[in-house]
């Protein structure tokens, strides 16, 4: 895997982000609260299923080999709820397939969401277990042809800025920003459900180094969840990811 910081992000921080819409005003008070009409309930809320683990052998840039369908969803299980991705293989064929194969292999469970930037993006990709990390330095794919326009969820890998630099960490956008399309940012899918939870992604922690304090992508692949889970506990996470064929 690339430890070049895998987004370009120069050109991104230069120009101000866009701003969502605003939302509506706190809503007002009823002028006499009653507290007995206000629904109650003892029950806790439902468990979180365990995170997914997978050995470092099965998680290997060797078996990342197969065609992925003209049309797939995957089902991503998170700390914040359920959303699914869309993926067109027409759109971005060899950005398809890595996902497919990603997916397939289970890289993306027990992954965290390490880069979040209000009203621009959510990035993740980096493997939890540091043992996995240099197994995919070299393991990069040809860039494809930019057919989509990177869109409020629609889904791109992430790359350093070189040719052919893709390998495993993709983002989703949070608004409109086809400033991308010209860096040769290829969406391959697209939220199709659950857009709600990817916006709810824990934010605050903003930009890595060098340009903020937030997570270093070189410790992530050199440390791990370890690193992450100490020093940025509040990051959500990927408990568990699921492959579903059209």
């Amino acid at each position: 895997m690339n430890r070049a910081m895998p987004l370009v992000i120069g050109f991104m921080l230069a120009a101000p982000v866009f701003p969502l819409a605003c939302g509506a005003g706190p809503s007002p008070m009823p002028s006499t609260p009653v507290a007995s009409e206000a629904p109650t309930s003892s029950a806790a809320p439902p468990p979180l299923p365990p995170a997914a683990h997978h050995s470092p052998a099965e998680l290997d840039p060797s078996l990342a080999t197969a065609q992925a369908p003209e049309v797939f969803l995957a089902d991503f299980t998170t700390t914040k709820g359920d959303f699914v991705i869309e993926v067109h293989r027409s759109w971005a064929p060899h950005g398809a397939d890595r996902f497919y194969n990603l997916l397939k292999l289970g890289f993306y469970d027990d992954t965290r969401f390490f880069r979040a930037i209000p009203d621009f993006m959510v990035q993740f990709g980096i493997p939890g277990d540091p043992q996995v990390s240099p197994k995919w330095e070299n393991a990069s794919i040809p860039d494809d042809p930019v057919t989509q326009s990177n869109l409020r969820g629609f889904v791109s890998f992430a790359q350093t800025g070189r040719p052919n630099s893709r390998s495993t960490q993709v983002f989703i956008s949070y608004g409109n920003h086809p400033r991308l399309d010209a860096s040769g940012f290829a969406p391959f899918a697209k939220i199709a459900r659950g857009m709600d939870v990817v916006d709810a992604l824990y934010k605050g922690y903003g930009e890595g180094p060098p340009n903020g304090s937030g997570p270093s992508q070189d410790r992530i692949q050199s440390e791990g969840n370890g690193y992450l889970d100490k020093e940025f506990p509040e990051l959500d996470h990927i408990l568990v990811t699921r492959i579903v064929e059209q």
